[in-house]
């Protein structure tokens, strides 16, 4: 299926967890001749499938999808390196006449990819010394600090995330800054098209708590065993993540196995909201309803915000 308009440049569809953006994604690159480049921080891990709701090949419909499964589970997550991949991404596609579709919910690295976003360097000695003040106090204590320098980060920046809360430490020491300071208005490096996929608050939290229960019944808690012996618990980023986090925990047995469900589904609602906020900040996303009552007309709707913007 290909349109009767040439597609944006770019199109981005972005907005919280499980809202339908990756099925969406599918269906907007087979109709434009597009391919889809992951935005997801998570789904750049090897074997982090089941608890980051990775689209199995069967359910990507012969689309390809680039920037999965490129890091190890004890590799730091780098949003400078991503931004760098996935401009490299959208780069090829663009010059072999294919339309990149960026697809998912994690604010910073869409803009990363989209906007003329610089990341301030690291300091060896201010990150280590944030890091020991991590491991003495927790990050309880590092995120009074954050709100204190930066009330804008620290409502973006959970207070359990202490990888986070000490990068935003370390940008603000370094540059002498607000981290937010370091996120400018949009600037954008490519002619793109957003559209958010909304869902209601109570419908969104039951399929968050479904979305857990199936990831359970498919095996995450066998995924994340796999992933401890290649060294999931060592890795800064990849163990912090929903899910994934919660059974590591249960496995060192400081919590039941139902607690650590009952704990994810919680987290994982606290996150949509997160992400609904950040995109929400953001003008020139152009939001439609992911609702099942709208789901039928969700890809005919998304098609014509496209069109419309290709016109304009």
């Amino acid at each position: 299926m290909r349109s009767s308009a040439p597609a944006a440049r770019v199109i981005a569809v972005v907005g919280p967890t499980a809202a339908g953006k990756s099925d969406l994604g599918v269906f907007l690159a087979r109709h434009f001749d597009g391919e889809v480049v992951n935005a997801d921080s998570m789904q750049l891990y090897r074997g982090m499938d089941i608890g980051t709701a990775k689209l199995t090949l069967e359910e990507r419909g012969g689309v390809p999808h680039h920037l999965l499964d490129i890091w190890s589970v004890t590799e730091a997550a780098s949003v400078a390196e991503y931004q760098r991949l996935a401009r490299a991404e959208i780069d090829r596609l663009l010059a072999a006449g294919r339309t990149p579709v960026l697809v998912g919910g994690s604010g910073l690295y869409v803009r990363g990819a989209i906007d003329a976003l610089e990341f301030p360097g690291t300091d060896p000695d201010v990150r280590a010394r944030l890091e020991a003040e991590l491991e003495q106090h927790g990050p309880g204590a590092l995120h009074v600090r954050l709100a204190a320098a930066d009330p804008e980060a620290a409502v973006a920046i959970l207070p359990s995330n202490g990888r986070r809360i000490v990068r935003a430490l370390e940008v603000i020491e370094i540059t002498g800054k607000p981290f937010t300071a370091n996120l400018p208005g949009p600037d954008p490096v490519y002619d793109t098209v957003q559209i958010g996929v909304d869902v209601a608050r109570p419908e969104l939290d039951e399929r968050i708590a479904l979305r857990v229960d199936r990831m359970w019944e498919a095996g995450l808690v066998d995924e994340v065993r796999t992933l401890e012996a290649q060294g999931l618990r060592t890795g800064r980023t990849a163990s912090r993540a929903l899910g994934y986090q919660q059974v590591l925990a249960a496995l060192a047995g400081e919590c039941t196995e139902e607690e650590a469900r009952t704990e994810t589904v919680r987290a994982t609602k606290r996150f949509a909201r997160r992400q609904d906020s950040w995109f929400r900040r953001d003008p020139r996303v152009q939001w439609l309803s992911g609702a099942a009552a709208d789901r039928s007309e969700l890809p005919r709707r998304a098609l014509a915000l496209v069109e419309r913007a290709v016109t304009a």
